[in-house]
């Protein structure tokens, strides 16, 4: 589903703003900080990072973590993995609960 410029970056700020609000909520071991438009950055307490930005160029969610790059992509109704469908809030659970050793649930907008 393509989106004009400003319905992407205004789409994918919404989902930005969810997933630092659910990580806090979470009770994850884990900061959430803005560093610049359309970047959000997860510090855990052992210096290690992922990092969650929007790609408007490619109208995509980009997560960049130990284990690897992942694209997300809005297919109208939430945001997907362009390799296997995973959603967004599901991956970045998964994610951020290997990194912390427990299980993290983030929820969606």
């Amino acid at each position: 589903m393509r989106m004009t410029e400003s319905d992407f970056n205004a789409a994918a700020d919404k989902v930005l703003a969810a997933l630092a609000r659910s990580l806090e909520e979470s009770g994850a071991d884990c900061d959430a900080e803005f560093k610049g438009d359309g970047v959000l950055e997860f510090e855990f307490e052992d210096g290690g990072r992922i990092i969650v930005n929007r790609h408007s160029a490619a109208q995509e969610i980009w997560v960049a973590a130990k284990s690897g790059g992942f694209h997300f992509r809005f297919d109208g109704a939430r945001w997907v993995n362009t390799r296997d469908a995973t959603e967004l809030f599901a991956a970045l659970s998964k994610l951020v609960g290997d990194h912390c050793g427990r299980a993290v649930a983030l929820r969606g907008q």
